[in-house]
């Protein structure tokens, strides 16, 4: 018994007669059929689907495995996933179809930041990531919550109410911050006097034939009976708990074939100047001119030298990814129920029907000298490397990255590109709009750092304490006391706190954790951030 469908049927890669052969041979479908083939395998997990348009028609479509293991529910392209972050498109679809000039709300972004100090975000500035503020997911840790935690409609708003500074002057850089679409959404339903599922189904689904597509804002309750599951091949899978309430920035639940039409629908729009989806992948800038490379809710990578846009999308047991190619009429969806890298998945495939073959694998032998741990104060990251070969294996953002090595004393990705001379390493990551140094830790260990610290800046408590000889932090604020954490040292006056579980997913990681002395040399307090909540500030009290 199999649960796997798709379009391979008595040899022929046509399902329902979805592809004529002149069109198939605009795509290179004997490596996309060898591709699809491996996916369950080379991306292992309870069950998934996938699929490919070309030339504004189905070329693949596939389901495998299961929905639910337990029950022995099968996967079908039908089955309604959450598809999380990619929501944000279909956001900023609303906003330009219903509002139009963005600007026209920029005098109510007030209300949901009353705080703020200097100059606010514009609505603009959510669309692009360039609003500067903290994430608030991360944040939720922060304010102590508990990664299994309830987070209702109404917890958000107070929430983000109280931030009193962001990353960067707004619309100056780029800073991911699901904050940004979640205030978009509430806008939008004030403005329209309309929920956001009545303009999603109005306006988006309905004229792209997304049938099944719905407003799924409560995590805990997904569609059709699919179960989200954690774990891998090696731990074995396990369901996901998730009860947070989302909208705007993800919330909406849809099938492959949902997907499939919003494809279909891009690209029978493609010649129209005003056409909905070429309007919100227009290239964007940062105010300093530089070009952007997110805007509206679509990421602009190349692949292979094609330029793509898309989104992935992250919850508990959920991955998801959809990739646009405009000048080659393509698109493909990857949409799993466990956590296998999706992104990956979309652009093996998307490689495939392009008829690229491997990469070759990078020659050379990294120098060991880049080793370490490396501070950028400014925005107060830990930049740590590996060497592996030719590539480096860094972790400096939200996941890890890995680097080609170009010469001695550089090493680049489409994410980030780094130089290194001695102890110090200047990195730059374009997408962001981000230039910055890091400078070796020294390696030795701070003692002293158990007490109690408070953050003006949120109003939040971290209490740090040692059991036995380990360290362990708290965070208490708006949601109550959170657990306990690791917190380990990494050189003078760096540590950090791991943080591998929260509310959202993925989470946050490590937050880095620096001393702060007085003149005396004592421990006057602490500056905590991650990636998506920076230098924050906490003074110590006790």
């Amino acid at each position: 018994m199999t649960s796997a469908t798709g379009i391979f049927n008595t040899g022929s890669f046509y399902r329902n007669n979805t592809a004529s052969p002149a069109l198939a041979s605009k795509v290179d479908l004997s490596s996309l059929k060898r591709a699809l083939e491996v996916v369950p395998d080379k991306f292992r997990g309870p069950g998934g689907v996938a699929g490919v348009v070309a030339n504004g028609e189905v070329v693949a479509r596939q389901a495998w495995g299961y929905a639910d293991m337990a029950n022995g529910l099968a996967m079908t392209t039908a089955t309604r996933l959450p598809i999380c972050s990619i929501s944000k498109q279909f956001t900023c679809g609303v906003l330009l179809d219903l509002v139009g000039d963005p600007a026209r709300l920029d005098g109510r972004v007030a209300d949901f930041l009353p705080r703020l100090e200097g100059r606010r975000p514009t609505v603009a500035n959510f669309c692009n990531m360039q609003s500067g503020l903290r994430d608030y997911w991360a944040l939720t840790v922060l304010h102590g919550a508990q990664p299994e935690g309830m987070f209702g409609r109404e917890d958000a708003k107070p929430l983000l109410a109280r931030m009193r500074t962001t990353h960067f002057e707004p619309g100056s850089g780029y800073s991911y911050s699901n904050g940004n679409f979640r205030i978009l959404s509430d806008l939008l339903e004030d403005f329209s006097g309309r929920s956001l599922a009545e303009l999603y189904a109005e306006r988006l689904f309905g004229p792209a034939g997304m049938e099944t597509a719905l407003l799924t804002a409560d995590t805990s309750e997904p569609l059709d009976g699919v179960i989200g599951y954690e774990g891998n091949d090696q731990v074995g899978f396990f369901p996901a708990t998730n009860r947070i309430y989302w909208t705007g920035d993800a919330g909406i639940s849809a099938s492959l074939e949902d997907m499939l039409a919003w494809e279909r629908h891009i690209d029978a729009a493609r010649d129209d100047a005003d056409g909905l989806y070429r309007r919100l992948s227009r290239p964007q800038t940062f105010s300093d001119g530089t070009s952007a490379r997110y805007g509206y809710g679509l990421s602009h990578e190349t692949v292979d030298g094609v330029a793509v846009t898309g989104h992935g999308g992250a919850l508990r047991g959920f991955r998801l990814h959809r990739m646009h190619a405009a000048s080659e009429r393509l698109s493909v969806v990857v949409l799993l129920n466990h956590e296998a890298d999706s992104h990956e998945a979309a652009r093996m495939l998307l490689r495939a029907a392009l008829g690229h073959g491997e990469t070759p694998a990078p020659a050379g032998v990294a120098d060991p000298a880049w080793n370490g741990h490396y501070l950028d104060k400014a925005n107060g990251l830990l930049l740590s490397v590996t060497a592996d070969g030719a590539m480096l294996d860094v972790r400096y953002a939200h996941a890890p990255e890995r680097l080609r090595l170009r010469s001695e004393g550089t090493a680049e990705a489409p994410s980030m590109t780094l130089a290194r001379d001695g102890d110090a390493i200047r990195l730059r990551r374009p997408s962001e709009n981000l230039s910055a140094s890091a400078v070796r830790v020294a390696d030795e260990v701070t003692q002293g750092l158990e007490g109690r610290y408070f953050s003006g800046e949120l109003d939040v408590w971290l209490e740090i304490d040692k059991a036995g000889t380990a360290l362990f932090g708290r965070f208490e604020g708006l949601m109550g006391s959170g657990p306990m954490h690791a917190i380990h040292p990494v050189g003078r006056d760096v540590f950090v706190l791991s943080c591998q579980r929260s509310m959202d997913a993925p989470a946050p990681g490590n937050w880095t954790i620096q001393v702060e002395r007085d003149a005396a040399e004592g421990i006057r307090g602490l500056v905590v951030g991650c990636w998506l909540a920076r230098n924050i500030a906490y003074e110590k009290v006790a």
